[in-house]
């Protein structure tokens, strides 16, 4: 495992979306998709919306491996779960993305059950 360096980290947290793909077991990658993403302690963090249903997290869970792109960053990743900052990762989603409906659906518990670390392959 390796850090993101500053400037990466800052242009994806920056872009309000980023776009998600699993790679396949055949090391192909599925189609990806947006999601809405984080920073906290210096770590990237993203959320299924549709909790263990959502169709990119149970692909993610599969492999534990992608692609993300995100504020001209595009870089293969590892996925994995943490759940030890999820009220801070909460707090972060309402300080970037407001306290709208689509907010209270990514910081409900069953998104929360979904909270990814992203990590630089």
């Amino acid at each position: 495992m390796s850090d993101w360096n500053s400037a990466e980290l800052a242009a994806i947290d920056a872009d309000g979306e980023l776009r998600v793909a699993a790679h396949r077991p055949d090391g192909t990658l599925r189609t990806p998709r947006i999601v809405w993403h984080v920073v906290v302690d210096d770590h990237l963090y993203i959320r299924s919306v549709r909790g263990t249903d959502g169709a990119w997290y149970r692909g993610v869970q599969r492999t534990g491996t992608g692609q993300i792109d995100s504020g001209g960053i595009r870089t293969d990743v590892t996925f994995v779960r943490d759940d030890s900052h999820d009220d801070a990762i909460d707090a972060a989603y309402r300080a970037k993305y407001g306290d709208g409906s689509a907010v209270d659906h990514i910081t409900a518990p069953a998104a929360r059950a979904t909270t990814l670390r992203v990590e630089p392959a």
